[in-house]
């Protein structure tokens, strides 16, 4: 009799989810080297399936319907973001695959696309908030002067007077994005980092955000409005039971 709440509290939480992951897609809309989130459902009995047993195992099934959907995955979508140029000396852009490799106080690592560096105190090259940007041996990397230029394969020059190479930006790389996770600073983390050879750097450059605005906005809005309706749907669903147990019961 109530089997129908099953699919609109489903609904429900679906949508709902859909909705924090378009919202933090949508927030992040400004920040430079940002992958947008997808998220993606599935039914129930496929979740267990997938955890305690096997679909095509010989045992006897009960029944296959599924009134439910429970959460499949929040996967991130690592395509190109678009070029921007900015005229600032310490900004980066990988084009291609690759990451730059972030050292925190406590010496952990890890990867993000974003390239709008800075210089610290001491004049180490620094993502601020977040650690010490390294070269491709996992060194920190000292300038001690913005007046720099970069080629294409990262290496750093100083524009001065003997101007000579200051360093190397590390680009690293992952055989699958797929497992990388973000940790609490918002930064991926993984392992076997190793050095990537498909790509280019455009110095004085960002990474855009890969986030389509208007695709955003657009599934927002039906997200939203699907929200509402099983919101709606589950109202008049419980009036309805609520006469079929008082009303036919007199009866």
């Amino acid at each position: 009799m109530f089997k129908g709440f099953y699919n609109l509290t489903s609904a429900m939480l679906t949508h709902q989810q859909n909705l924090n992951v378009v919202g933090n897609n949508l927030v992040n809309i400004s920040t430079a080297g940002f992958k947008q989130d997808r998220y993606t459902a599935t039914t129930f009995d496929d979740v267990m399936y997938s955890r305690v047993g096997d679909l095509f195992s010989s045992g006897q099934e009960i029944g296959r319907q599924s009134y439910i959907r429970a959460a499949s995955q929040t996967y991130t979508d690592f395509t190109q973001g678009a070029p921007e140029p900015t005229g600032l000396t310490l900004d980066f852009c990988i084009v291609g695959d690759g990451f730059f490799a972030i050292e925190n106080a406590e010496g952990e690592i890890g990867y993000t696309r974003m390239g709008n560096f800075t210089l610290d105190d001491e004049g180490y090259l620094c993502l601020p908030g977040y650690g010490y940007v390294l070269d491709p041996s996992s060194e920190r990397i000292y300038l001690g002067t913005d007046k720099i230029t970069a080629d294409r394969n990262g290496l750093i020059y100083y524009t001065g007077t003997n101007g000579g190479l200051l360093g190397q930006v590390g680009v690293f790389s992952f055989e699958d994005n797929g497992a990388l996770e973000f940790n609490d600073r918002g930064l991926f983390t993984g392992e076997g980092a190793q050095n990537s050879e498909e790509f280019s750097i455009w110095h004085a450059y960002l990474e855009r955000s890969n986030t389509d605005m208007v695709k955003q906005m657009t599934e927002m809005i039906t997200y939203q409005r699907a929200l509402q309706s099983a919101a709606q749907v589950s109202r008049m669903y419980d009036q309805l039971m609520s006469h079929a147990t008082s009303d036919v019961g007199r009866i």
